[in-house]
């Protein structure tokens, strides 16, 4: 039977990485000591096949009060369309250290009908978000401007 765990020690950390590094539009060449880095920093969530094979994964970063950004959601593509992500999302949703978040965010290009089921909606007022992306011009985001770093 299919399950979801937040036992580290069981997630596969070579399918994990190889996904998001090649496969994940948003995470594309990320290099395996920051993958490992992520999860060490967040509650992450893995799904398995009926025989007991990494399906998928998901992290959640949180402080357990104020705010959850849900990250790095994926389903392997052999496994797709036998309800795995449902599972996952369930598991997330009612996992008991994450009931009392008052704020859930989340970025998707292709995957809003999935995390509508489970209560996400576009932004009430967009014009409060704001953000600071941090990639090289080439994969879409703009480069630190001169001075602007912290010390």
């Amino acid at each position: 039977m299919a399950f979801v765990t937040t036992d580290k020690s069981r997630f596969d950390l070579d399918t994990i990485h190889r996904f998001l590094s090649h496969d994940a539009y948003w995470s594309l060449g990320i290099p395996r000591e920051r993958v490992e880095q992520a999860i060490a920093n967040s509650l992450c969530f893995a799904v398995f096949d009926d025989d007991g094979r990494q399906a998928g994964f998901a992290r959640v970063i949180t402080d357990y009060v104020s705010v959850a950004y849900l990250a790095d959601v994926f389903v392997l593509p052999s496994y797709r369309g036998r309800g795995l992500s449902k599972l996952m999302m369930q598991a997330i949703r009612e996992h008991a250290d994450l009931q009392q978040i008052r704020r859930w965010l989340l970025v998707t290009r292709d995957a809003h009908g999935l995390y509508q089921q489970y209560g996400f909606r576009a932004l009430s007022r967009p014009e409060r978000l704001m953000e600071i992306v941090n990639m090289p011009p080439e994969r879409g985001g703009n480069p630190p401007r001169p001075g602007s770093s912290i010390s």
